[in-house]
């Protein structure tokens, strides 16, 4: 695997957090620090070691709603293109909904209540590609059709992120 691939890595932990991998900069190397060329070549751009660092990223974090659907596209990665239908998107309207307002905010019984796990899945894959606007607009539709305020986006990401962790 390259380090490339390594950085393409995410784990997802139970709290909703997300692990992702982060190449090391690139840095310039001058005259000035240790062990300079002798001729002179401070412009000449060095890689970075080769090791990785991390970064913890939590819903509603700036690139989470995108480490979140390459999350997804890792646990099946033979998976086809996110194709959302209308009774897709509904069901998963419905089950959004349905955890946010459940006490426990229990996510396997609301999966297990749905008709079409596969459709409701890919309806909220579809919201996740589409990136932090889509899930905004999701949450609106989820208020309008279900009733009640519309979750911030973090929350219906984390729930989001809940479901599909469920489904696969």
């Amino acid at each position: 695997m390259t380090s490339s691939d390594e950085a393409e890595n995410i784990v997802r932990n139970d709290d909703g957090t997300l692990v992702v991998g982060v190449p090391q900069e690139r840095h310039h190397q001058t005259e000035n620090d240790e062990g300079a060329s002798p001729t002179g070549a401070d412009r000449e751009l060095l890689q970075a070691d080769t090791g990785l660092s991390t970064r913890l990223l939590h819903p509603g974090e700036g690139g989470y709603d995108e480490a979140l659907a390459k999350w997804d596209v890792q646990q099946n990665p033979d998976r086809g293109p996110v194709v959302s239908t209308v009774r897709g998107r509904q069901e998963a309207m419905a089950l959004v909904h349905a955890v946010a307002t459940s006490p426990d905010h229990a996510v396997a019984p609301a999966v297990e209540a749905l008709t079409d796990p596969e459709a409701s899945g890919e309806a909220l894959r579809h919201v996740l590609v589409g990136g932090v606007h889509s899930v905004e607009d999701f949450a609106d539709e989820v208020a309008q059709a279900e009733g009640g305020d519309a979750l911030p986006a973090h929350q219906t990401t984390k729930i989001i992120g809940e479901v599909l962790a469920e489904l696969d």
